[in-house]
């Protein structure tokens, strides 16, 4: 598992292999904090940030998958 450090991500794929919504650049950060892992998720258009907390064991794909939900939730709430 990576832990630490950054990753842009321009495209995701679901697990059907279809593109999933274009959030355009959107940069995962991964921290490891004793049993656990801290993922945030920055929208580069807009800078809104968003972080997850799960289970050090957790894959990274389970974790970042779920910081850039929480990021699409984020910004359909917040729109401007």
């Amino acid at each position: 598992m990576f832990c630490g450090g950054r990753w842009k991500l321009n495209a995701r794929r679901d697990q059907q292999g279809r593109a999933s919504q274009n959030l355009g650049e959107v940069y995962l950060e991964h921290q490891r904090i004793g049993n656990l892992v801290k993922v945030s998720a920055i929208h580069a258009a807009t800078a809104t940030e968003v972080s997850i907390q799960g289970p050090a064991s957790a894959s990274q794909n389970e974790l970042e998958t779920l910081a850039i939900n929480k990021l699409k939730y984020v910004l359909a709430k917040n729109p401007g």
